[in-house]
């Protein structure tokens, strides 16, 4: 189990933001503590994310880089923009695996696939 950060820099308001997920809920959760960002800033979690939040396409944090900086310290794993994608893309692979759907392995299959030539800058985005 691994909790992660990216290197996206967004603006927002006087701070620089990048995202921080899990491979669990109380893996975030409890990162999100310990590194002193409250519960309440959740986005995409179907019942602990309020308002427009709930509706973020994955569990995550937006977080401040003085705070990516103290989850990098607490063991968070470094990774690109193209992380979040890949991240999610392989978890729909393995409950569709375990599910048998084969639709939705081949389009995650597809997903992961694309994600590893953008990162190699064979694809125009």
């Amino acid at each position: 189990m691994s909790v992660y950060v990216d290197d996206m820099k967004a603006p927002f308001g006087n701070m620089v933001m990048c995202h921080m997920w899990a491979d669990s809920d109380d893996e975030l959760l409890a990162m999100a503590d310990r590194i002193g960002v409250q519960r309440k800033w959740i986005q995409g979690h179907p019942t602990l994310s309020f308002g427009k939040h709930r509706n973020a396409s994955w569990v995550h944090f937006d977080i401040a880089l003085s705070k990516r900086a103290l989850a990098v310290r607490a063991g968070a794993i470094e990774t690109d923009r193209y992380g979040p994608v890949e991240h999610m893309s392989r978890l729909r692979l393995d409950a569709a695996v375990v599910r048998g759907d084969i639709e939705v392995q081949q389009r995650a299959h597809a997903m992961l696939e694309n994600n590893a030539r953008l990162r190699a800058g064979q694809v125009a985005e």
